[in-house]
Formats: C-alpha cells, sequence, structure tokens
C-alpha cells in the first residue's frame, strides 16, 4: 500500500480538484492507497471538504489537528499515522504534479528506499523567491551535514523503512528536507516541471520563509558559532596589533589629539558585533531550550477514519 501525505491549511479552494486529479491518476496504478489527510488548524472550511471527500472515498484519513502547528509538524503527524509500505508526501495546490507518483513507485520497485522529485524549473516562483531559495541551498550546503539536494522540496518517496527511521527522530523543531537527508538511504532523482497553483496563494510568507531558512541551518549546523569564534579572535588579534603600533608611534612621534569621529565608529562596530554574538548564541540556546521541554510536536484534537 501506498500512503499519499497531504499537509492541508486553509486549502478549502483547491482540494475538489486536487481529489479529483489525484483519483484519476491513481486509479492507474495497481498499489493499494491510502490518503492521510492533516488539518493543520485551517480556519477556513477544509475540514469539512474533508469530511464530505472521506464520506464518498473510505481510503481518506482525516487527521485534524487542535491548532495550527506548521506544516513541519503537520508533515509528521501524516508520517506518524501512515500504514504505507512507501509514503509521498504532496501538497494539494498541484504544484507538484500527481503524475510522477508513477514513476516514483516504478522506481520504488526496482529497489530505491527514497526517490526525490527536483524542481528543474520553477519559472511559476517569484524572482525573489527562486534567487533566495538558491542563495539558501548553497549556504546550508556549505556549512551543513548532510547536504540537502538543491531544488528538492518535500514531494518524494520514501520507504517504510525511511518512514520508521524519521520517527525515531523526536526533535521539537522540524526541519524536515533536513531530516530527509539526514535519514540517507538508496536514493533516485527524478526531473520535473514545477506548475503555478492552481488556485488559492502560498501560506508561506517571506518572514516564514526566513525563519524557516534559520531553522534549517541552525538544525544541522553549528558553523555560525564557530564562525563567531574564529571573527573574535581576528578581531582581538588586530585590537592588539593596533595598539601595539599606537604604543609605538607615540614613542616616537609623541602624543596626537584622538579623532572622536572613528571613536565613535568604532565603539558602534564592535558593540553591533558583540550584539549579533549574542544573537547567534540565543538562537541555538532557545531552541535548546525548547527541546528541553520535551513538548509533543503537535496535538490531535480528532481522527476521522473510515471502519471498514
Amino acid at each position: 500500500m501506498i500512503s499519499i501525505l497531504c499537509p492541508c491549511y486553509n486549502e478549502e479552494a483547491v482540494l475538489d480538484l486536487f481529489f479529483e486529479k489525484i483519483s484519476e491518476v491513481t486509479a492507474k496504478i495497481p498499489e493499494e492507497f491510502e490518503f492521510v489527510c492533516v488539518n493543520d488548524g485551517s480556519k477556513d472550511n477544509t475540514l469539512e471538504v474533508l469530511k464530505n471527500h472521506a464520506e464518498k472515498d473510505s481510503r481518506i484519513k482525516i487527521i485534524d489537528l487542535s491548532r495550527n502547528f506548521g506544516k513541519e509538524a503537520a508533515l509528521t503527524a501524516a508520517i506518524d499515522y501512515c500504514k504505507g509500505d512507501a509514503a509521498i508526501p504532496i501538497d494539494v495546490d498541484l504544484q507538484d504534479p500527481p503524475e510522477l507518483i508513477s514513476k516514483m513507485i516504478e522506481k520504488w520497485r526496482e529497489g530505491y528506499e527514497v526517490i526525490l522529485a527536483r524542481r528543474t524549473d520553477r519559472s511559476s516562483d517569484s524572482y525573489l523567491k527562486r534567487t533566495t531559495a538558491k542563495m539558501f541551498y548553497r549556504l546550508h550546503n556549505l556549512i551543513s551535514n548532510p547536504e540537502i539536494p538543491e531544488n528538492v522540496g518535500d514531494f518524494r518517496l520514501i520507504d517504510r523503512k525511511v518512514i520508521n527511521a524519521l520517527k525515531e527522530l523526536k526533535e521539537s523543531h522540524r526541519f524536515m528536507k533536513g531530516l530527509f537527508a539526514w535519514a540517507g538511504f538508496k536514493t533516485f532523482t527524478l526531473d520535473y516541471k514545477r506548475n503555478a497553483r492552481s488556485s488559492g496563494t502560498s501560506k508561506f510568507n517571506g518572514w516564514k520563509l526566513w525563519n524557516l531558512a534559520i531553522e534549517g541551518i541552525t538544525s544541522f549546523s553549528t558553523a555560525p558559532l564557530t564562525l563567531w569564534l574564529y571573527l573574535g579572535g581576528a578581531i582581538a588579534f588586530s585590537a592588539f596589533a593596533y595598539g601595539f603600533w599606537i604604543f609605538i608611534r607615540t614613542i616616537i612621534f609623541g602624543i596626537e589629539l584622538p579623532g572622536y569621529a572613528s571613536l565613535v565608529c568604532l565603539i558602534l562596530l564592535f558593540g553591533g558585533l558583540q550584539l549579533l554574538g549574542v544573537g547567534i548564541l540565543g538562537e541555538y540556546l532557545g531552541r535548546t531550550y525548547i527541546e528541553s521541554k520535551q513538548r509533543p510536536v503537535y496535538i490531535i484534537r480528532e481522527i476521522y477514519e473510515s471502519e471498514s
């Protein structure tokens, strides 16, 4: 059985079209399917639309979270409660083409345990989003271990071995692309063109994407802390060298009138660097604090599942 994992947040406008399309695709594939739909605290009628479809299709399981926990938590819930021999996370906005599912399953039958879907054309995204995404991937892979595949989202097939491995990872702050990459396993990559949304707008604004990028870097790299160690050492050495130069110059040429403007600039520079360093340290310390509480990643309000 293949589990289709669908995190949903305010997706009322696209669900009918999604289920119509996904049903057409899965009807041509011999494997049995289940649809694990997670309602991530939607404020519209997403839950009611999901219930209507579940009444018509017993393969649909609905996990209703108690509030909006975010896509990473919703995807975690879907992974935890799926029953398939393999699972395919997919967004219901149809930017990721369901037609690729059959090719993923073919590669899975060949023995691959992870089949990635890599976006070769992101023209449907804005120039700013494409540029910042490229910058993030390069920075992340430069300083983090393991590297995450560039232009690969959550849309992929993962074998039951991978699902079980992911369920063992208990951290509260979850960057799923990084966790997928960290788990490893035998991997194959399929290329595809990313479509425009069939309806509605993206739930990820610039601020959320920025926070997700910080989450990804701090979850899999301590390089910012190490960089600050070297930066602090370089500044301290420079200050010592400059102080030694002033000492020698004073002995040779005497005392000059100090420059107040340069003094203020230096104070502001080093004050800013100190605050930035404290901020980076605070990011890691805050995440350690959250993890120490051991709160659940999500809370389920109710599960709707056919008894048949």
